[in-house]
């Protein structure tokens, strides 16, 4: 059975974006240990646009096959004239109500039954399954969620979108991994118990 894995950026105070979605204070707060990491062990988090400049572009899937993304996750990337951020994985999944059609055909619209498509995904043969973002997905695929990695930047936000909504209640994790780097950036790695 294929693994979800909630993989997000946020900030000290727990915050995926400003409240209008925009996530740049990150990149003011990465160096190149950081991004050699992520281009190292995480290649297939990177969208289109970075992986020629990190020399990664023909690297295959190791990790992740599949991301879902949210709408307005994919939206940001829509503003800048991506239409397939990441081509390079063999399954790209938005979820969204309100867009009718995909601008590329690579990219796979969820409209309905998120939660059951989630399970069929994890059912089939394949890589890990990469939740992008944002936080009313992991809400609502909380239940479906198997892994966390958090990577932590050296900045407070103060305010924005959080890491999730609440109201799905209080969920065990274990801690299975954490890397430190000099720039102040953590990633944390976290299995989630079930009952």
């Amino acid at each position: 059975m294929r693994k979800l894995t909630y993989f997000i950026a946020t900030s000290v105070d727990g915050f995926i974006g400003a409240p209008n979605g925009d996530a740049d204070f990150f990149y003011s707060h990465v160096d190149a240990e950081f991004v050699g990491h992520l281009a190292a062990e995480y290649h297939e988090t990177v969208a289109a646009q970075g992986r020629v400049p990190l020399g990664i572009a023909d690297e295959a899937p190791r990790r992740f096959d599949a991301v879902i993304m949210g709408r307005t996750t994919y939206e940001a990337g829509l503003k800048e004239g991506v239409v397939n951020p990441y081509g390079h994985l063999p399954e790209q999944y938005v979820v969204s109500h309100s867009l009718a059609t995909s601008p590329d055909p690579q990219v796979q619209l969820i409209g309905g039954d998120l939660v059951a498509q989630v399970r069929e995904m994890k059912a089939r043969d394949g890589l890990g399954i990469w939740l992008c973002g944002g936080a009313d997905l992991a809400t609502q695929l909380i239940d479906e969620i198997d892994e966390i990695i958090v990577k932590t930047y050296p900045v407070f936000a103060g305010t924005g979108m959080p890491m999730s909504r609440a109201g799905f209640g209080v969920r065990p994790l274990e801690l299975t991994g954490v890397k430190t780097f000099g720039g102040g950036q953590i990633i944390s790695t976290y299995a989630v118990r079930r009952s």
